[in-house]
């Protein structure tokens, strides 16, 4: 009997002595300066119920020791490419902490994902970094694993969904083309609403709420990543920076969500409006206490959040016009961003002692680095020359429902007197399947020269309506006949899907005056690889060929020459 008890006992302490040194840690330290690192990191830490810190900066790498507790394992993850600190496990051993290992990633979202029983996966683009941080909640709920795809990765992330299995997986927001094709296989679930990421983001709590009916929610923009968003308390909810979009106001009334917590003060004017215009109460989080002693007043400092890229939208309007030969207001946008925009104005004219009011009844589409000129006629305005002035409130945003930000401006108004007598028509649509583009083909039938932009509107591309605009503004002589090109690839489901496409063309005598348009439905005529075009290129090229190429037979001897000789080599007989 006290052999067996010596046996067990022997056996006990060699099992502790194995698990020991490889106990899991208490604590997750992310130190890279890739937000996809930080991202998958502390959604690692939330599957395992470890925490998880992340580092924001070099100088943060010893501060944030300063809120560790130096007897806790801590388990470090290095960017090896982008870390902020290099040999930070030394640094932290040196102070003073007993348990630290230390992981370097060349990829951490994949190499995470590898040590982790999950088969449950969203997939989305990292080009859309709000899209992470709207799934998040979701994904740390359901330990649903979040992969970064693009054409460039899509290989290994199709290897590891086959090595890891597949439940259930949800594809988030726009994806390239490649990475819905390779993960067709697995069936997944689409969320994509035509490209609107406040209209994606209510269905992510939609699911959310599903699975468990929070009443709270968190409100931010998607800009950067904070612990309470990553740890799936509550779902997160867009707000929009300057202007909350209709889909988020109408998604609060029509739910039982009673308070929403704004991470950050960034944001205090659009929660504001939250508050007033749908009726929840509203708290602001945007401190934390401090790490370091600096005197009696150093109490709290600001929340450790890391950067996400956001889209950068650039709408300003360039000039206001009176035209007094057509009676019309004109304004002027630039869109400097490379992404299009839609916008929805309203402007309020004032001359002398009258106002007039007048608008956009639907958000406007302007396509990237574009100039595009709206008009308005203005019932019942007669300028007497005196000073006018516009006042524009504009809201924009990346897609229709999803217009958060604002121009707030007053303009004065100067006269121009310019006709425009330019007539163009579209005549027909085609599109190049071997160039992946799109060739919009427009008369000039007017008697004075034109310029012409055009766009796609609606356009069905993997199951998502998109609107797309040439990069070019077209010069058109008179009488003559060109096109403009418009790039965009196009499956052959996708021209199953667009039977008809509406083709919208703004064009004028001025190129930075389009004052005019023009629309229609047209059918695609579709223009692929045809043996007859390029038949007679390759004969022509053959005989040049055989021109440049060939040898001429002596008839004396029969010796092949080549053929620009005069004599036969071999017996110098005459060569015809």
């Amino acid at each position: 009997m006290k052999k067996t008890y010596k046996k067990l006992l022997i056996t006990a302490i060699f099992a502790l002595f194995l698990i020991v040194p490889f106990a899991s840690a208490d604590i997750i330290l992310v130190n890279s300066k890739d937000w996809r690192d930080v991202y998958s990191a502390m959604l690692y830490g939330g599957f395992q119920s470890t925490k998880a810190k992340f580092l924001v900066s070099d100088k943060h790498g010893p501060l944030i020791l300063n809120s560790l507790d130096k007897t806790e394992p801590l388990e470090v993850h290095s960017s090896q490419r982008q870390p902020y600190v290099v040999g930070y496990k030394s640094v932290i051993e040196g102070a003073g902490f007993a348990s630290v290992s230390e992981e370097k990633h060349d990829s951490m979202n994949l190499e995470l994902a590898e040590e982790l029983d999950v088969k449950k996966w969203v997939v989305l683009d990292d080009a859309y970094g709000y899209n992470a941080i709207a799934v998040a909640p979701y994904a740390a709920l359901t330990k649903s694993y979040v992969l970064f795809a693009n054409s460039r990765n899509i290989d290994e992330v199709v290897d590891l969904l086959d090595e890891k299995g597949v439940d259930e997986l949800i594809i988030y927001g726009v994806v390239e083309r490649e990475v819905r094709d390779a993960l067709d296989q697995y069936d997944p679930e689409i969320i994509n609403q035509d490209g609107d990421r406040f209209a994606n983001n209510v269905e992510i709590v939609k699911k959310y709420r599903e699975v468990y009916p929070q009443k709270q929610v968190v409100m931010t923009n998607g800009e950067f990543i904070e612990s309470e968003i990553m740890s799936g308390a509550e779902p997160v909810l867009f707000i929009g920076r300057e202007n909350v979009p209709d889909k988020i106001k109408e998604y609060i009334q029509s739910t039982d969500i009673e308070v929403g917590v704004l991470i950050g003060n960034e944001l205090v004017g659009t929660a504001t409006v939250v508050r007033r215009q749908v009726g929840i109460s509203t708290f602001v989080k945007f401190a934390q206490g401090a790490r370091a002693a600096a005197g009696a007043i150093s109490l709290v400092e600001g929340l450790d959040r890391f950067p996400v890229p956001a889209v950068a939208l650039g709408l300003e309007i360039i000039s206001v016009k009176y035209n007094k030969l057509t009676g019309m207001i004109e304004i002027t946008f630039r869109n400097n961003a490379d992404i299009a925009t839609y916008f929805k104005g309203t402007y309020t004219l004032k001359v002398g002692d009258q106002e007039f009011v007048f608008g956009d009844e639907n958000p406007v589409f302007i396509g990237k680095n574009d100039i595009l000129t709206m008009t308005y006629k203005v019932e019942g305005l007669e300028p007497d020359g005196g000073e006018m002035t516009l006042k524009a409130y504009v809201i924009y945003g990346e897609a229709k429902n999803a217009l958060e930000f604002v121009i707030d401006q007053t303009f004065t108004v100067s006269t121009v007197e310019v006709g425009d007598e330019a007539q163009v028509t579209i005549t027909k649509l085609v599109y190049d399947k071997e160039a992946d583009k799109f060739l919009v083909y427009l008369e000039n039938i007017g008697e004075v020269d034109a310029y012409v932009d055009a766009e796609l509107v609606d356009l069905m591309i993997m199951g998502s309506k998109e609107t797309i605009s040439s990069e070019d503004v077209l010069f058109l002589k008179k009488g003559v006949e060109d096109f403009l090109v418009i790039e965009a690839e196009l499956s052959d489901q996708d021209l199953e899907d667009n039977p008809t496409v509406h083709v919208r063309a703004h064009y004028g005598e001025r190129e930075d005056g389009l004052i005019k348009l023009l629309e229609g439905d047209f059918e695609i005529v579709i223009k692929s690889f045809d043996i007859w075009t390029y038949l007679p290129i390759a004969i022509i090229l053959v005989l040049l060929l055989l021109l440049i190429f060939g040898r001429k037979k002596c008839k004396n001897c029969g010796h092949k020459n080549p053929r620009g000789r005069k004599q036969c080599k071999k017996c110098g007989h005459r060569l015809k």
